[in-house]
């Protein structure tokens, strides 16, 4: 009966170490663009959904002629059925045009915290992430572009 028990305990470990082995790939396919925006007297932010949609608050316009308006969105790849975490970045991220910034924070994605890989093998799932935009009240006109890009990671669970 004891040597049952250490022969489990073995194949258990290695079924673990099997499993943690398995890759796990994420390909940016869209980046995350706010589109176009008004800035009466007072800042405001800019909401932009994980499924593309964006909200306003304060003094921050969005007019009809929106641009191009696409939350962030990633493609995960790896072993059928098998469940990851998806960790989103906590730190804010600065984009700048010439010598003006604004602030990009809070993100937030579809699925929110575990995804789950289905299909044929590999298995896949589309990721996609929005985020706030802060504006200043005296905000110059531009094209805002980040320097260094956010970080999306994910793990198997």
């Amino acid at each position: 009966m004891k040597t049952i028990k250490s022969i489990f305990f073995i194949l258990f470990v290695l079924a673990i170490e099997t499993v943690s082995s398995q890759s796990i790939s994420i390909t940016k396919t869209i980046d995350m663009n706010f589109g176009n925006i008004a800035v009466v007297s007072s800042g405001g932010d800019v909401i932009l959904d994980p499924n593309g949609s964006r909200t306003r608050t304060g003094g921050v316009t969005l007019p009809a002629t929106t641009g191009t308006v696409t939350a962030a969105s990633f493609t995960i790849s790896g072993t059928t059925l098998h469940t990851y975490a998806i960790t989103l970045p906590l730190a804010d991220c600065t984009i700048s045009s010439g010598g003006n910034n604004m602030t990009v924070d809070t993100f937030t994605s579809t699925p929110s915290a575990t995804g789950t890989l289905s299909g044929a093998t590999p298995g896949t799932q589309v990721v996609t992430v929005g985020a706030t935009l802060h504006i200043g009240g005296s905000q110059t006109s531009g094209t805002y572009t980040s320097g260094s890009p956010f970080t999306i990671t994910v793990n198997y669970n």
